[in-house]
């Protein structure tokens, strides 16, 4: 992680760069440069770095504090918010697949696909069919997942 925090602050304009946790979790201040531009920087600054491409899913911190309050898994008692895991996808998938996820849903674990983000419900994450794999091949996006804890404490940092 600090050779990853390193390389962000490579990245012209990136500031203020702090990590948490393994999971590539980057946390920083960019605020003279858009969005794609950012991406597409990163993504090539990591691939020079690392020698193999590295898939970039950038929130703003206005968009994470709506996927917090956009949950739309609100009925979660508090003593399982443990099993809620949010899946950040690259790109709104497209209308026509968006609810393809639910046919696979069931008592133990479902899916909810808002905006460019999936709310995921698992008694067994590590079992779950819903994995980043599954989701990136039913909905035509790239995914990563983090769990209800790591989305809120990022917010925290």
């Amino acid at each position: 992680m600090d050779d990853l925090k390193a390389y962000f602050g490579e990245v012209p304009g990136v500031e203020n760069v702090v990590t948490y946790m393994l999971g590539g979790n980057v946390l920083f201040d960019a605020p003279l440069i858009d969005g794609a531009t950012l991406v597409h920087t990163i993504e090539t600054k990591l691939k020079q770095k690392l020698g193999y491409e590295v898939d970039i899913m950038l929130r703003l911190l206005s968009e994470m504090e709506e996927i917090v309050q956009n949950n739309p898994l609100t009925t979660i008692k508090t003593e399982e918010k443990n099993r809620l895991y949010v899946t950040f996808l690259s790109e709104v998938p497209a209308f026509d697949v968006r609810g393809s996820l639910g046919v696979y849903s069931n008592d133990a674990e479902y899916a909810r696909v808002v905006n460019r983000e999936v709310y995921i419900y698992s008694n067994n994450y590590g079992k779950t069919c819903f994995s980043n794999t599954f989701i990136e091949k039913k909905l035509g996006v790239k995914a990563t997942t983090r769990n209800w804890a790591t989305v809120n404490k990022m917010l925290e940092l």
